[in-house]
């Protein structure tokens, strides 16, 4: 067993970033497919964009319940649950042709896709040494994107192949065989059963021997945090020690996580840097691409599979970078949204017909955003209590995904009032238009983090801690 010690943690989180990966394709089924579902179910860009915003609602929407759960049950059982549900909803989305049934599953791959990624997280450090979680935090990103790659061609090209029906059903195969392996792989910390042993009540030899792994207790941040006694103060009182998970009334387990601007900033941080990745890959960029710039079907698809080559090898490049200069990295994340904020606006501006190398320029720098969100999560995980955790990453998750199902939908009614919604009217003109609603989100967002940060260094320096 001493030889296979170090692969059980490896295995336990390869097999659930796997699932997290099978849910961004689940995700994100739509990107490269919005022309062909306004053509399968006969709508409009406002009907169209709903069906992604909607997902996104409810992701957002059930990412403090489902911390909440997290807390209480598990990574195992949210991970697995969410499987379920997005299989369910691909295999509706498969086989109806009703708008409104079509919407209701979109539901439940949102409902299925917010228990993943979150829980994925609050697995990590039950795992693995605090050093090594942001690397391991960008990596898991990483491979989220390989999720997004097959979205954008393999997907695409699928259904193209064998049908609206035959290509969401396969992404269902796919994830039924994962999900299967995960039931008898998952375990939530070292020691503890699988979801298989538990329904079975038969704890195997791996299990047991894995309490090995377990040693010091786990903390869930990465650099020494304010300790969880020296959190809860508000207007000067001193509040007690949270009760059992799930326990405490939810009104003030939100109001003690509120009471700390660590996690305040953490939310604006993954408030402002993702949503113009979302927008863009999940919607609006395939529709840009070829009703706005007049690519072909095959050439946009090559540029949106670029743009997620170019968030994976940004995550590989962030991870170590903010590992290294945890102290500098509220401010990488402003640049760097100041950055895809200045190339978008070079795009919008341009008079006319935007040159090829800004176009490759705005495809490249556009997916920094979805790795710089992941520094919100290690900037929450160093202001969290242990006994908050799920629901601390719950929380900071709806910030990004709130920004992006806004600025989505605000995009297609943009076009909807200038009478381009179609594929038939689509032009660059009101693309350009459509676009700048991505401007007072990211102001909006940039304001809350100057703001916060400024709180939490006084919060850190008041209680002789360094801003994380």
């Amino acid at each position: 067993m001493s030889s296979s010690k170090p692969l059980l943690p490896w295995v336990v989180w390869g097999t659930a970033v796997t699932l997290y990966a099978i849910a961004i394709v689940n995700r994100s089924s739509l990107s490269a497919l919005g022309p062909a579902a306004q053509e399968h179910f006969g709508i409009d860009a406002s009907t169209l964009a709903a069906f992604p915003v909607i997902q996104l609602l409810v992701y957002a929407g059930c990412q403090i319940p489902v911390g909440i759960l997290l807390d209480r049950y598990g990574s195992s059982v949210l991970i697995l649950t969410g499987a379920v549900l997005m299989m369910a909803g691909q295999i509706a989305m498969a086989t109806v042709t009703n708008v409104e049934l079509a919407i209701l599953a979109r539901v439940l791959v949102g409902a299925g896709d917010a228990c993943t990624f979150t829980a994925v997280m609050r697995m990590l450090p039950e795992w693995f040494k605090p050093r090594q979680l942001p690397t391991l935090g960008q990596v898991t990103g990483l491979i989220g994107q390989v999720g997004q790659l097959v979205s954008v061609t393999p997907l695409a090209f699928a259904v193209a192949t064998l049908g609206w029906m035959g290509g969401f059903l396969g992404v269902v195969a796919v994830g039924l065989l994962v999900t299967l392996i995960g039931v008898v792989v998952l375990r939530d910390a070292p020691g503890l059963p699988t979801v298989f042993e538990r329904m079975t009540r038969r704890v195997g030899t791996i299990t047991k021997r894995s309490a090995d792994l377990a040693g010091a207790p786990v903390t869930s941040v990465t650099m020494a945090p304010p300790e969880t006694s020296m959190i809860p103060v508000v207007n000067g009182r001193r509040m007690t020690r949270p009760r059992s998970n799930g326990q405490e009334p939810f009104g003030m387990r939100l109001r003690r996580l509120l009471s700390i601007p660590g996690v305040r900033l953490a939310y604006w941080i993954h408030f402002v840097t993702p949503f113009p990745l979302q927008i863009f890959l999940l919607l609006w960029g395939t529709p840009f691409l070829t009703g706005g710039l007049g690519l072909s079907t095959p050439a946009a698809s090559s540029l949106l599979s670029i743009t997620v080559i170019s968030s994976m090898v940004a995550g590989v490049v962030l991870g170590p970078i903010s590992s290294r200069f945890i102290e500098r990295r509220v401010e990488l994340t402003v640049v760097l949204t100041l950055l895809i904020m200045g190339t978008w606006l070079a795009v919008i501006l341009w008079p006319g017909m935007p040159p090829a190398w800004l176009i490759i320029a705005l495809i490249v720098i556009i997916p920094i955003g979805g790795p710089s969100s992941m520094i919100a999560f290690e900037v929450a995980r160093s202001h969290t209590p242990r006994s908050f955790s799920g629901f601390g990453t719950g929380f900071v998750n709806t910030g990004g995904f709130t920004a992006g199902l806004i600025g989505m939908m605000a995009v297609g009614i943009v076009l909807d009032l200038q009478g381009a919604g179609s594929p038939e009217t689509y032009s660059l003109h009101a693309f350009k238009l459509a676009f700048a609603v991505q401007i007072p989100l990211w102001i909006i967002g940039l304001l809350g983090i100057f703001v916060e940060r400024r709180k939490t260094r006084t919060w850190m320096n008041k209680h002789g801690r360094t801003l994380r």
